[in-house]
């Protein structure tokens, strides 16, 4: 069996749930003030990147952090090409950790339109992919988020998703769809249901032979997304925590069957550049033990 195909029936068959640990260039400053590092400790991106860099690699070092609860991490693009302990990312994880790469590949959100925010144009994916492929990445990432339940705004962000993963597949790697709803959404439940029956509509057109995960919000109906989790077109179905406590995630979580975790700030939440190896090491086993138990439903 070659290591893809090793990591393709770990996603598909272990227990275990997704680390995202893929905060991009918007995001990172709040990602590190969360683990206590102020804005004013660093001066440019490149020291901030630096800084998140040196906070993952805490978190992948970790004996907490292995292959037994976890199935993925998903990457920044920067964080793919540094090194962790002298190896590449993506080879420590699979060769060191036993956990599958992922790598974000969205460059951010456009602007509201159809009560949706579509991705913006990635006129550099195909160049991104290949790299991804040579350094041992598994699958990909891309984010979109659902703001109204707009039928015809819906339709756009599914459409664009699964072009976009045609890409990605394509080039031999396995799409993570991200069709996120926020939980501010006014009307999440309806926005939800519009969002499942497209998604359905998309994946029955995905050729025989090819997997498509899915990310998404845990949805406000138990088990709404059973039949997204059955297709057999799709590897995993996976939950963005998308704002929830780790607490709150997990429960909500936990009434989703088949569903698993693929949480970033509910993962990282109460770890802190301040604490000792133990005390940073110990919440990190917590953390990872609840979301576990949350994603074996």
């Amino acid at each position: 069996m070659t290591p893809v195909d090793q990591q393709r029936e770990k996603i598909r068959t272990q227990q275990g749930f997704i680390a995202a640990l893929d905060q991009s260039g918007g995001s990172t400053p709040k990602a590190l003030k969360l683990y206590g590092v102020s804005e004013d400790s660093w001066s440019g991106d490149a020291q901030m990147f630096d800084l998140v860099h040196a906070m993952r690699t805490r978190i992948i070092t970790s004996p907490a952090f292995t292959g037994r609860r976890i199935l993925g991490a998903i990457l920044f693009e920067d964080t793919m090409n540094r090194a962790i302990e002298g190896t590449p990312t993506a080879e420590f994880l699979w060769n060191v950790k036993n956990v599958v790469p992922f790598l974000k590949v969205d460059q951010g959100l456009a602007v509201e339109a159809n009560g949706v925010q579509l991705m913006k144009p990635m006129p550099e994916l195909g160049a991104l992919l290949q790299r991804a492929k040579s350094s041992g990445i598994f699958g990909t990432k891309m984010r979109s988020v659902v703001k109204q339940a707009d039928r015809a705004g819906i339709a756009s962000i599914v459409d664009q998703q699964f072009e976009v993963g045609k890409k990605i597949w394509e080039a031999g790697l396995v799409p993570i769809l991200e069709p996120e709803v926020d939980i501010r959404c006014p009307e999440k439940a309806a926005a939800e249901r519009l969002l499942r029956i497209e998604i359905l509509k998309h994946l029955d057109r995905v050729p025989e032979g090819v997997v498509v995960m899915l990310k998404l919000t845990i949805p406000g109906e138990d088990d709404l997304y059973a039949d997204c989790i059955r297709h057999p077109r799709v590897l995993r179905v996976v939950a963005l925590s998308g704002g929830y406590s780790r607490k709150e995630a997990n429960e909500r979580l936990a009434r989703q069957h088949g569903m698993v975790a693929s949480f970033s700030r509910a993962l990282s939440e109460g770890l802190t550049a301040q604490q000792s190896k133990e005390e940073f090491d110990t919440m990190l086993d917590e953390s990872i033990e609840s979301i576990f138990q949350a994603s074996k439903t």
